[in-house]
């Protein structure tokens, strides 16, 4: 008998608790698992500020649910709407279709709150989808516009002069991200960045309620260092269409508001008829079931559990809880199946990382450590990498989000500045691609066809000079490796028996000999060697291989096809001729530059530009299937 078993909402929670139903039952094939959302992506919710101030592109947090769960054949996605959940027909009903359910569970997430407060619908923008991120950037950009061909100064006052309100986490990073933003778009539009004005208010006489005061005192240090005025223990009394009203009479000139102040759940679950809590949340057990309800299940920011161990306080809002709660719900929807004692729910938050723009951010880690600036930064990162590694498994995304934070950047907006960034000039690297593809590709000819004067590596001569596979080696056969010393070393004298003096030297000079990295092979690295070259049958083989490969990294480095790759071995190789004795320190320049090409050398007049996106489509596909902007029960 099959058993299905459907999630509504593909958020933090609704993921985790599909992924973890996917790989409880990834080996019965009588449980399928619907998850059903109106997008066919996943929001990465924490980074929409960078989206509306513009820091990066709206597709840098869109997680397609097609490249999440493609190696998921127990999942099936749906993009559709849910309007209604039929308990007694186990139905889930939405717009475009209806699906029976054996266990559901709710992870619809949450919405704003706008607490009555007028104006907030008709005048201020909300930030808590892609949709209303992408509309206060449009928004912006579009005051800053205005305001460069407004000759009016108390109008252009008005028109860049932006509010935030609501002194959480997400108001805190959206003024952050503003103050950072908003004088680039000045510098653009030749605009005076005097005559803008960034305010965050917060009705409470503090901001960031869940780090400590020394966190929140940082932040507004660093906020008022940018120039972003900040009003505590004054609420908005009203918004309209041209000014911000406080309670405290004060008002705030301006034609952009952005509501942050509340959070509630989403209202689509007024329609399900189940027991409410505050916030209109919904209200469920240790286990994540659902007042009242059988085989129903609740997850994320909708639900409303007190946590004993926390002073019966409501499982916070946060990403920490959303996925804790999604994976419990889960795994109790699964030992519920099983016939299993189902787990309690216990919330374990590990800290809490906040950002005032790419560069400065505080954070409370564990209770205990209290971060600021880089460091915060940088923890933030490194939590937000560890999500799509080991929360989604996916090196996919792992990459995108690297790339997008600290590689495709513009305007020096990240923590390292624009010191990693890949906007810049590739076409420099080409004369060094070539010189370096001919070096090797000259070393081949050598080692093939004794070219050049050198010594083919064809004939009897054994170019290792390793004790196991000869007891001496001649001067004439050492020197066979691009940047080998070309005279024995010290202790085998140099045609007369003279001991010869090597200079240590990152610059050749004539007359010099030049100086081994190292004199012996380190003990750990010939144990290595004895494994790979154990007799002189084997020796051969690899001296043959490696006179064919070099001959193949140089003519592949010269078209600029796989630069990256051979450039990575070229790395390997060269440490690998460095521990042997065969590599001199003048030639070290090779491990550098063999890292300067692997930025990207290969596309300027190379096969790259149309192999690897070739490659990387091709790949794509095979993997993850065809992403769609719609999933429907028959997608592909």
């Amino acid at each position: 008998m099959n058993t299905n078993i459907v999630v509504v909402g593909a958020g933090f929670a609704g993921v985790s608790a599909t992924r973890r139903l996917s790989n409880r039952f990834k080996k019965d094939k009588n449980v399928t698992i619907t998850l059903i959302d109106r997008h066919p992506y996943q929001t990465y919710m924490t980074e929409l500020h960078e989206v509306a101030a513009g820091r990066v592109e709206p597709e840098a947090i869109q997680y397609d649910l097609q490249r999440i769960f493609a190696r998921a054949k127990n999942v099936d996605l749906m993009t559709d709407n849910v309007t209604q959940i039929d308990y007694e027909k186990k139905q889930v009903i939405a717009e475009h279709g209806t699906h029976a359910f054996d266990y559901v569970l709710i992870a619809m997430g949450s919405q704003p709150n706008d607490f009555g407060v007028p104006g907030v619908k008709d005048n201020a923008y909300t930030l808590w989808s892609m949709e209303d991120a992408e509309r206060i950037r449009e928004q912006v950009i579009d005051m800053v516009y205005r305001a460069a061909r407004e000759h009016d100064e108390a109008k252009r006052r008005e028109l860049l002069t932006f509010v935030v309100a609501g002194g959480g986490f997400t108001g805190v990073e959206m003024v952050g991200e503003l103050a950072e933003w908003l004088p680039i778009l000045a510098k653009k539009h030749h605009l005076n960045p005097e005559e803008i004005s960034c305010h965050l208010v917060e009705a409470a006489p503090h901001i960031l309620n869940t780090v400590t005061e020394v966190e929140a005192k940082r932040a507004i240090r660093y906020m008022e260092k940018v120039g972003i005025e900040i009003s505590l223990g004054d609420g908005i009394q009203a918004i309209g269409p041209n000014a911000v009203q406080l309670t405290s009479g004060k008002s705030i000139p301006t034609q952009t508001c952005i509501w942050t102040a509340g959070v509630q759940a989403n209202r689509d679950v007024d329609a399900f008829e189940m027991e409410q809590g505050r916030a209109g949340r919904l209200i469920a057990d240790q286990y994540m079931q659902a007042k009242g309800l059988e085989h129903v299940f609740v997850a994320g920011d909708v639900v409303y559990y007190e946590e004993p161990d926390k002073d019966n306080k409501p499982t916070p809002q946060i990403v920490q809880a959303a996925e804790q709660t999604g994976i419990t719900a889960g795994e109790n929807i699964y030992r519920t199946i099983k016939g299993k004692t189902l787990t309690p729910f216990k919330g374990k938050y590990d800290g809490n990382m906040v950002s005032i723009g790419s560069h400065y951010g505080v954070a409370r880690l564990f209770d205990k450590y209290s971060l600021q600036g880089f460091w915060a930064m940088l923890i933030k990162h490194i939590v937000n990498i560890r999500y799509f590694l080991f929360s989604l498994f996916n090196p996919y995304y792992t990459w995108q989000y690297i790339a997008d934070e600290f590689f495709y950047i513009k305007h020096h907006r990240n923590i390292f500045g624009g010191a990693l960034s890949f906007h810049g000039n590739l076409l420099w690297l080409l004369p060094l691609r070539l010189f370096y593809g001919g070096m090797w590709f000259v070393e081949g000819l050598k080692k093939c066809f004794g070219l050049f004067g050198g010594e083919s590596w064809f004939g009897h001569t054994l170019a290792f000079p390793f004790p196991w596979l000869q007891e001496a080696v001649s001067g004439a056969s050492q020197a066979a490796t691009p940047g080998a010393s070309d005279a024995v070393s010290a202790a085998s004298g140099a045609g007369g028996g003279e001991a010869v003096q090597q200079i240590f030297s990152l610059n050749y000079v004539y007359g010099e000999q030049p100086m081994l990295v190292f004199q012996d092979m380190p003990h750990w690295f010939e144990s290595i060697m004895k494994i790979l070259l154990p007799n002189r049958d084997v020796a051969f083989f690899m001296q043959h291989f490696m006179a064919i490969f070099e001959l193949v990294i140089g003519a592949c480095l010269i078209i600029g096809l796989f630069t990256w790759l051979f450039s990575g071995i070229t790395v390997v190789l060269v440490s690998m001729f460095c521990l042997s004795g065969m590599f001199v320190w003048v030639n070290m320049w090779f491990i550098p530059a063999a890292i300067a090409l692997m930025s990207g050398a290969g596309r300027v007049f190379g096969l790259d530009y149309y192999v690897i996106p070739w490659i990387a489509r091709h790949l794509d596909r095979w993997w993850f299937g065809q992403p769609k902007h719609l999933y429907t029960p028959n997608h592909s």
